[in-house]
């Protein structure tokens, strides 16, 4: 027999993908980058779960008092040296009007929830093809304060150790902050900075500026981040530069979205087809004619 020829396959480079699974790669992640329609249990469950991870996350942070109000001392005295340290003369103010003081400890309390619930449905059914993109970019500036709160502890003003803050929720005695009364116990009072108040007011305020068709309301949400800046100064509960660390974070998370997506969310359709119109169809086998016997 002939020497048989034995060919190794050391050194060889491995053979490269080929266009078809190259291409089917492309319309797979394409597929899951594509917006879709929501479905309303599944994004119930997705809020409450996300709202009770993060007020578990929020309270699970060590408080770290001391570095905290260290923190906040910092944040004074950057402000002062900047010339921007208003915030005292702002808390005494507004607590010497007593309707205007307990009208803002209610707003802080409560607006926080209900009008980016409010958006998020509103978003839901008028916005289904920006819905999912629009959420992602809530849920990432919300996941980004998470680390803010761990990295940097902060005590808000009416905490400061020699400083003239009031608490106006206790002055006041009316129903508020989580962080003042009797709430104080279950949440964590050194999670200042970012401030959410202003992270999730931003992002209400430009979502209903760049998708809502009546004039009003395009300008309400431009207000609307404007009055929670006064509201939470104006209570103690946050410094300026609290709300500047918020709206950082949002952009971060409008970052990750126009990464994911491709575009601004606000770019993307309207609507979107019903899934049953854009699923595929697989032609139907043809009827097999009955088979006639010959005599």
């Amino acid at each position: 027999m002939g020497d048989s020829t034995v060919t190794t396959l050391e050194g060889r480079e491995p053979a490269a993908a080929s266009p078809v699974e190259e291409a089917a790669a492309t319309g797979r992640l394409r597929r899951l980058r594509a917006p879709r329609r929501p479905r309303l249990w599944f994004e119930i469950l997705l809020i409450a779960v996300s709202y009770a991870t993060y007020s578990l996350v929020r309270n699970a942070v060590p408080e770290q008092r001391a570095q905290a109000l260290r923190n906040a001392d910092l944040i004074w005295r950057l402000e002062d040296q900047l010339g921007a340290a208003f915030e005292e003369s702002v808390n005494h103010a507004v607590n010497s009007v007593t309707w205007l003081v307990v009208g803002m400890n209610y707003y802080y309390a409560t607006l926080h929830f209900v009008v980016t619930l409010g958006v998020l449905v509103w978003l839901y059914r008028r916005h289904p093809g920006r819905y999912a993109a629009t959420r992602l970019v809530l849920f990432v500036t919300t996941g980004f304060a998470l680390v803010g709160f761990y990295l940097f502890p902060l005590a808000p003003p009416r905490l400061m150790n020699g400083q003239n803050f009031i608490d106006t929720v206790l002055v006041h005695q009316t129903w508020g902050s989580m962080a003042s009364g009797d709430m104080k116990n279950v949440s964590n009072q050194y999670a200042a900075m970012p401030s959410m108040h202003i992270g999730w007011s931003l992002w209400c305020g430009l979502t209903l500026f760049a998708l809502a068709s009546v004039p009003w309301v395009r300008v309400l949400g431009l207000v609307y981040p404007v009055l929670t800046l006064v509201v939470i100064v104006a209570t103690a509960n946050h410094f300026w530069l609290d709300a500047v660390g918020g709206a950082l974070c949002l952009a971060v998370g409008y970052g990750v979205a126009r990464a994911w997506y491709g575009r601004r969310p606000s770019a993307l359709p309207r609507h979107l087809p019903d899934d049953a119109a854009t699923r595929r169809r697989e032609p139907a086998a043809p009827e097999r004619m009955p088979v006639q016997k010959r005599d």
